[in-house]
């Protein structure tokens, strides 16, 4: 994390105003039946904010009486404005830019306690005090360079402490007294989804097909299985069951990538990139399988309970792979000798190891095993 002028100049502006902020925030003062207002801050990419999911049921139940806000990227928006367990969802921008305007606009709504589940820094938390709110909880808080704002100032916890990115919502959940026992990631279907999955498999001709999915990009080209490899999978597959379909995934940046893909495949093939976000989880619940790297798309497949066969060489599936049921999901993992955990780059070296024949080989198990 850079540190700029702005960030020195805020960090000793917030120092001294919480010096003469008389609000006592430990968290044994914290009284559920006083909170009005929950604001739940998971700003950052789609699969960040889909495992936070899992933090939102607990979250209500622990304060049935408050209205629970959540920020959530602007991009990402239509997705989760349908979770039953949220009253409203506003948009962030991240960064800077509209910084001053969104926390305006969240201190109109006067929030009691504020929980980051996953937000970048070092705009979160001051984003969170500025809107007001007395208690702010967040996971890691080890190099926070706002930590002195935080409820849960002491003791610093590491990422490295934490595991998966799914026990670090639970146990930010937990802090505030949530029951996060058998917390499931959740993404409810929505009607005018199911209309525009039908039609768009009608138009298709897949309608009633058991259907593969390919999610064949990534935030990164480094996450990103080569094309060649889906398009020898998919004739493969094709060949090997040709009662399947095969349907893309993707965003519609990644239109002309897909097609091409599709067209080297031939046969039972359709993109589905046209689809409205808040369809995806419609989608991806018809898919037999779902055939992704490192994404959001995989973590949305997890959530709905739909199997995946996930490919792993630049990031780390023990923080970052399928969060709940093992049982439907197959990892496999090539650590990257060449690049570091996390690393988004245009360098395919290392997933590029990752053999059509044991990907396939893979599919063809998992699909015969049916539904689970």
């Amino acid at each position: 994390m850079r540190i700029r002028p702005i960030d020195t100049l805020l960090r000793w502006s917030l120092r001294t105003i919480k010096a003469l902020d008389a609000r006592d925030d430990s968290l044994r003062l914290l009284d559920p039946a006083t909170v009005r207002c929950v604001l739940l801050v998971s700003s950052t990419a789609l699969g960040d904010t889909v495992l936070s999911t899992a933090a939102f049921a607990p979250i209500r139940r622990r304060f049935p009486a408050a209205r629970i806000v959540a920020l959530v990227h602007g991009a990402y928006l239509p997705l989760f404005r349908h979770c039953p367990e949220l009253d409203t969802v506003l948009p962030a921008r991240g960064g800077w830019r509209g910084f001053a305007g969104l926390a305006r606009r969240l201190r109109r709504l006067r929030p009691d306690l504020a929980l980051i589940l996953h937000g970048n820094e070092p705009q979160a938390t001051p984003l969170a005090y500025l809107a007001g709110a007395r208690w702010i909880v967040k996971l890691p808080n080890a190099s926070n360079p706002f930590r002195f704002l935080l409820a849960n100032r002491e003791p610093p916890v590491a990422w490295a402490e934490l595991g998966h990115g799914l026990a670090q919502r639970l146990r930010t959940a937990a802090l505030v007294g949530a029951d996060v026992t058998d917390a499931r990631m959740a993404l409810p279907d929505v009607a005018a989804a199911t209309t525009a999955v039908d039609a768009f498999l009608d138009e298709a001709g897949l309608r009633g097909k058991p259907l593969v999915g390919f999610q064949c990009g990534a935030s990164g080209r480094s996450r990103m299985w080569p094309a060649p490899h889906f398009v020898e999978l998919g004739r493969r597959l094709l060949t090997a069951q040709p009662q399947l379909g095969i349907l893309l995934t993707g965003s519609p940046g990644e239109r002309d990538y897909l097609d091409s893909i599709a067209r080297d495949i031939g046969g039972n093939v359709a993109v589905a990139s046209g689809l409205p976000l808040e369809a995806l989880p419609t989608l991806v619940r018809r898919l037999r399988l779902l055939v992704s790297g490192d994404t959001g798309t995989m973590h949305v497949a997890v959530a709905v309970g739909t199997p995946t066969l996930c490919l792993f060489a630049v990031s780390d599936p023990a923080t970052s792979g399928p969060a709940q049921d093992p049982e439907r999901h197959v990892v496999i993992h090539r650590p990257c000798p060449d690049l570091a955990i996390g690393t988004k780059s245009d360098d395919q070296r290392c997933i590029a190891r990752i053999g059509v024949d044991e990907v396939f080989a893979a599919a063809v198990r998992q699909l015969e095993a049916g539904p689970r």
